[in-house]
């Protein structure tokens, strides 16, 4: 069996993908009795996993730790903002990186000759969706944010089966939608106040606030934290994933600004790894994130309460339709980047915390959002399909 995984190459395309691939090896493996110690080897023997994206060392990383075959093809991207610049990158992507891609795309895919492609959307997705309808491979898509991407939308007009994450995600066909939630990879829920402890050197003398921007940080959320960086750690300890790119400026500001007997309440990284990020997530007292549908998913699944700061410039505003979807049972508190100041900020979270039990009734509504079992959910679709 082969299975195509494609996506638009970012952290919220990617670890869905892993955490489906993970959940067809685990149904695989159980599918064999345990009857000889290379069991597992034999349950991997039949799966071939291959993924078809633009070239992008993040997901590479991610990918390949998975076994996951890749194979990289022009894409390009489409800027919905207007400028000079953009309107001509937007012409070369659409004129001769996106053609070439498809050409890409239908060769590989004619080599590998897939069983089904499952599809996690965005733009870098489309030329491999269309090449695999040329030559009549099933496509399943899976589609995170309330309102579907341009990506997903010509996708689904093809796609055999499309799973949604929230209850009410418009312009998909009634008859082809099952809804999953967004894939979840389980390793983070198993996380461990004590590690976090030694991991990022917690005094746990404060609450604890995590603050995630997405995969690749959030200029405009480090910006507000270091506004205000003296007064927060006043009366809270941080964990702050500001981004590879951001890391060395956002670092030297923080020294500057902090008093040194707050210092041992900052712990600021670029990136969060996965085996990290799960101890933060236990430790965490409030999460501040992005609007990001597999951020909303991850905080819920760990039950915690957050605030959510949608981008402002997400596609068809999906980061604000997704928050507002998520925060209807007062699971959240939203903050809007164009209201939002450092200073109203700070009162915000001095407000939440001084209301300790909207904080466990926040954490016990997330909670019961939450679709842990999604990426099974697929996987299980997936291989009934196969085998059936």
């Amino acid at each position: 069996m082969k299975i195509l995984f494609t996506g638009g190459g970012t952290g919220g395309h990617i670890f869905p993908i892993v955490s489906v691939c993970r959940e067809i090896k685990s149904l695989q493996i159980s599918a064999l009795l345990p009857s000889s110690p290379d069991h597992k080897k034999r349950a991997w023997k039949g799966l071939g996993f291959y993924y078809i994206g633009p070239k992008d060392s993040f997901s590479e990383i991610f990918l390949f730790q998975e076994g996951i075959e890749i194979k990289s093809i022009f894409a390009g991207k489409l800027r919905r903002y207007s400028t000079p610049l953009s309107i001509i990158q937007n012409f070369i992507d659409i004129v001769f990186r996106f053609p070439i891609g498809i050409v890409q795309a239908f060769l590989h895919i004619f080599f590998i000759a897939p069983d089904l492609i499952f599809s996690k959307g965005g733009f870098g997705s489309l030329p491999v969706t269309i090449a695999g309808r040329l030559l009549s491979v099933p496509i399943f898509l899976h589609e995170s944010d309330v309102v579907p991407g341009l990506a997903n939308k010509i996708s689904s007009r093809f796609a055999s089966i499309i799973f949604t994450s929230f209850p009410k995600t418009e312009y998909f066909p009634l008859r082809k939608i099952i809804l999953a939630g967004a894939p979840v990879r389980k390793d983070l829920l198993q996380g461990s106040k004590e590690e976090a402890e030694r991991i990022f050197e917690l005094t746990r003398e404060k609450p604890l606030i995590l603050i995630l921007g997405g995969s690749q940080g959030s200029q405009r959320i480090n910006y507000i934290i270091l506004e205000i960086l003296p007064e927060l750690l006043e009366n809270f300890e941080l964990i702050h994933q500001c981004g590879d790119q951001n890391y060395k400026q956002i670092e030297a500001e923080a020294n500057v600004v902090m008093n040194e007997e707050f210092k041992k309440y900052y712990h600021l990284t670029p990136f969060i790894k996965e085996d990290e990020l799960r101890h933060a997530f236990e430790a965490a007292d409030l999460i501040v994130s992005r609007a990001g549908s597999n951020s909303i998913f991850e905080i819920a699944a760990v039950g915690k309460p957050s605030i959510l700061i949608p981008l402002p410039e997400s596609a068809q505003a999906h980061q604000l339709k997704n928050a507002y979807a998520y925060i209807l049972k007062n699971r959240a508190l939203v903050l809007e980047e164009e209201n939002l100041t450092p200073r109203f900020f700070l009162d915000r979270l001095k407000d939440l915390f001084s209301h300790p039990q909207m904080l466990d009734e926040m954490g016990e509504e997330a909670k019961n959002f939450a679709r842990p079992e999604a990426a099974e959910i697929i996987a299980q679709n997936l291989m009934r399909f196969l085998s059936g």
